[in-house]
């Protein structure tokens, strides 16, 4: 049987968001990330380009990135 392929980091981050209580809306003005941006990151046709994006997404969403045991 293979192995299954681990989530990147993108995939857990856009399930993350679509788990979240907050709107798609909301989570891009809070982060203050264009919506359009946000929209297009998570229909997996764009990137968020720059660290600030990412940053302030993982905020608005408590998220922190952590060492694997």
């Amino acid at each position: 049987m293979a192995k299954k392929k681990p989530k990147t980091i993108s995939d857990q981050l856009r399930q993350f968001i679509a788990d979240s209580e907050l709107s798609r809306y909301e989570i891009a003005k809070r982060s203050e990330v264009d919506a359009s941006q946000l929209h297009r990151f998570l229909n997996g046709s764009g990137a968020m380009k720059t660290d600030s994006s990412l940053d302030a997404v993982c905020d608005v969403l408590g998220l922190v990135l952590t060492e694997k045991k």
